[in-house]
């Protein structure tokens, strides 16, 4: 049943990011002895769960982040949906988390944005940011592999990300904390990593930076990535990023990018670049 009541539409210049959410989401259920359950659109709102439930005390959840946008046609488009939905299973098989159809799934998705499509805004800059997520819930504690899940996607229409807006940022580079190691849980996109990195972000803040950049665990000299995206950098001529490993989230910008320095032919290394390469390379001018 869809939202019989729907919201009044916010000005685009009001807009933010993710404070705004539309009339309707789509939720379903899981359980390990019947799979995948229960597949609906319902008004926007608040789950009902058990303060016993698994998420609440040893966060085994996952989310994934991916906009569409309106065009000059009026027409709504996604920005790669599938390679987000690729990755969100791989955070769920990292998470112990089940599975979803990519063909499901994306239908899914094209059903509740066409049934919000009013809510897409069209000013420039602008955009509908679609969270998908899936969190355990069931109702017993004692740390084991979940065997009841809810997967759900809410959208919000959304500004820039930035309060700079489109606009260069300063980040601060973060020498005390790590945002992920070695064989953790870096690569999949899970609360728990972002919530690892909130000291740091707050002490960024405190200091008039928009973001952190992190370094790698073991040395503390390598740069991995930011905290809200990944990195590159132009050094003499070439595209410079951090090669992706389990610490590094394999961005969908990052990996479109590439892919269209490599159609211009345009030199690309990945590797590993050290936050002292990068000032030598500033200070020289390269």
């Amino acid at each position: 049943m869809l939202n019989e009541n729907p919201k009044p539409k916010v000005d685009s210049k009001e807009l933010g990011f993710g404070k705004i959410f539309t009339d309707n989401m789509f939720v379903m259920n899981y359980d390990v002895g019947k799979g995948w359950f229960d597949p609906r659109i319902v008004p926007f709102g608040p789950f009902q769960i058990s303060p016993a439930s698994l998420v609440l005390h040893y966060a085994p959840e996952i989310f994934e982040g991916m906009k569409a946008y309106r065009t000059d046609e009026g027409k709504v488009q996604f920005f790669r949906p599938t390679e987000n939905i690729k990755r969100m299973n791989i955070s769920a098989e990292r998470m112990c988390l089940p599975q979803i159809d990519e063909a499901f799934f994306m239908k899914a998705l094209k059903t509740l944005v066409d049934i919000e499509q009013d809510w897409v805004p069209s000013a420039p800059y602008t955009s509908l940011y679609i969270r998908p997520f899936m969190f355990a819930n069931d109702e017993m504690l004692g740390v084991h592999t979940p065997h009841q899940c809810v997967f759900a996607i809410i959208l919000s229409p959304v500004g820039s990300y930035f309060k700079e807006g489109i606009n260069p940022v300063k980040m601060m580079i973060e020498k005390e904390d790590v945002r992920a190691s070695k064989g953790g849980t870096g690569f999949v996109k899970c609360g728990g990593n972002y919530a690892a990195s909130l000291r740091a972000g707050e002490r960024a803040a405190s200091k008039g930076y928009a973001q952190v950049l992190w370094l790698d665990a073991a040395e503390r000299k390598y740069i991995e990535e930011g905290g809200g995206m990944n990195v590159m950098f132009k050094i003499d001529g070439t595209v410079v990023t951090p090669m992706l490993n389990d610490s590094i989230l394999p961005g969908i910008t990052r990996k479109s990018i590439l892919t269209i320095l490599d159609s211009w032919n345009f030199p690309v290394e990945e590797r590993l670049i050290s936050v002292d390469e990068v000032r030598e390379a500033a200070k020289n001018g390269k």
